[in-house]
């Protein structure tokens, strides 16, 4: 038996026995069969029998049964089990973490590091099951009180992308499941495995509390189980995370019903360096944004805007930075990049390529498919390095790969111009040890992102604060801050415990 049979033995899933998981049990679906491929070693992992409208019917009558149990659980109750959820993903961390680097094909460091991610998103869902504030207002109306609260919402529809194949459902997950609502989880076809992992790790605690199995159901099933998903009123918030088309036709379907979509999209992320920058430390982030994940993040760095004093010296570090990059295996913890996820992807990336030439750029590092030994999957690729005029209409386009352009700036104001000037709005970044540059980054009159930091890249976002972006990023907030009211309703409350019925406003209704 090889480890990754090993783990996901560990992990509950048995490789060869497909199977459609909802929570306590399995049962086999009666869709098209998902076959998972590791882009590490192209070998085929496992395969599960997906949903058919039939069984998506059967999930949404058990979340739907279990929400009515589960809403009337104490806040701080919920928490408790949701802190319990945290203690098993401690518990399985090193196998889930490593599960997610070979289905997906990150570096074992940062499969590892998604998993904390959900650790700590746990922690803080914990907190925030104690914190669910409302606000009291002072009412006109003499003896009256006005006040307002927060109910749960429902049935809460999650639509996760491969490049995160569990951390980003968590963020969804475990502050829906604190404020009363249920979760239907349809991940990644690409990614399926790592989702059946956690919802086989959150049924044994909902089964330990003698909790119904529909708090936490999975959805396996290709795009037309997402369509479903969209579709139904039954399921009052949908968030979904992927392309920005992906998006408007989730925004599209689930507006024409009146639902609420939570969408967190395309990123085209810069990186601004000034002269004033420690390039010691510019460096590093630049780098790990553009190349971490084989530039599969939404958050990954696609844009550097350098100030022209500076420009030749940022490219030879650049250049060095690169030459030492490590890319193979992400199992080997000493591999900074591994393999893009699929064929698809490599298409897309020499594409994108061929079109930085075409439109008159050139590449200060030579872009490459990688084949030979140590790249059997095929799906390995050099991250690249191309000078971009802003006038490049490819350098207005996402590209899910380890490209980044590279353009000079002169003045600052120009600079932020650049940055703000592409469709897409999430994550944002300037180096500067300058206090009035980096003030007037953050200004109103600044990066017009959803994110935007200093002295730090672009990618690598903390739990603790709200995550989403502007434009045709979706607007949507997940994570921290008060990202929780999303799968909330708000509710205001007015009581009278007077002995008249005075009206606002002063309206006078007088009748015998």
């Amino acid at each position: 038996m090889t480890n990754i049979e090993s783990i996901l033995t560990q992990l509950g899933i048995r490789a060869q026995n497909p199977g459609l998981s909802t929570g306590l049990h399995h049962w086999n679906g009666r869709g098209e069969v998902i076959t998972s491929y590791s882009p590490v070693d192209g070998g085929e992992i496992a395969e599960i029998a997906g949903a058919a409208k039939f069984d998506y019917e059967q999930i949404v009558e058990t979340a739907s049964a279990a929400f009515n149990v589960w809403r009337l659980v104490p806040a701080p109750k919920r928490g408790e089990i949701v802190r319990q959820i945290g203690d098993q993903l401690r518990l399985n961390k090193s196998n889930l973490g490593t599960l997610v680097s070979y289905e997906m094909g990150k570096s074992l460091q940062e499969g590892l590091g998604e998993v904390q991610e959900m650790i700590d998103i746990c922690d803080f869902a914990v907190g925030l099951s104690r914190q669910l504030y409302g606000l009291t207002m002072h009412s006109e109306r003499s003896q009256h009180r006005m006040y307002e609260q927060w109910h749960s919402l429902g049935v809460v529809g999650i639509i996760s992308a491969f490049n995160f194949p569990v951390a980003v459902w968590s963020w969804n997950a475990m502050l829906a499941w604190v404020c009363g609502d249920v979760c239907i989880w349809k991940p990644s076809e690409k990614t399926p495995l790592s989702a059946l992992a956690c919802q086989n790790i959150i049924a044994k605690v909902l089964q330990a509390n003698d909790l119904p199995e529909g708090v936490s159901c999975l959805l396996i099933g290709g795009k037309d189980a997402g369509g479903w998903l969209a579709e139904d009123s039954r399921i009052p918030l949908i968030s979904a995370t992927g392309s920005t088309r992906m998006g408007r036709s989730v925004a599209q379907v689930v507006g024409e019903r009146l639902g609420r979509s939570l969408l967190e999209l395309g990123g085209n992320n810069a990186i601004i360096v000034t002269p004033s920058a420690d390039l010691s430390v510019a460096i590093p982030g630049i780098v790990f944004g553009a190349v971490g994940t084989a530039g599969q993040r939404c958050t990954s760095t696609r844009r550097l805007i350098v100030h022209e004093d500076i420009y030749e010296d940022v490219k030879k570090r650049l250049v060095k930075a690169y030459s030492q990059l490590r890319i193979g295996n992400p199992l080997i913890e000493t591999n900074h990049v591994g393999p893009l996820i699929d064929e698809a992807a490599v298409e897309q990336y020499q594409a994108s390529a061929r079109e930085v030439v075409k439109q008159g750029g050139a590449f200060l590092i030579e872009p490459k498919r990688l084949e030979g030994s140590g790249y059997e999957s095929g799906c390995y690729v050099l991250p690249c390095i191309a000078e971009a005029g802003v006038n490049l209409p490819i350098v207005q386009h996402e590209t899910f790969a380890p490209i980044l352009y590279l353009i000079k700036y002169q003045s600052l104001a120009e600079a932020i111009a650049i940055q703000n000037d592409v469709p897409q709005g999430l994550s944002s970044a300037i180096f500067t040890l300058n206090i009035r540059e980096s003030e007037i980054y953050l200004s109103n009159a600044g990066s017009d992102c959803g994110i935007a930091n200093v002295n730090i890249g672009t990618s690598g976002a903390e739990i603790g604060g709200a995550f989403g972006g502007e434009k045709e990023t979706g607007g949507g907030r997940e994570s921290g801050s008060d990202a929780w009211k999303a799968y909330m309703r708000r509710q205001t409350n007015t009581i009278n415990y007077g002995n008249t019925l005075p009206l606002a406003q002063g309206i006078k209704f007088e009748i015998d």
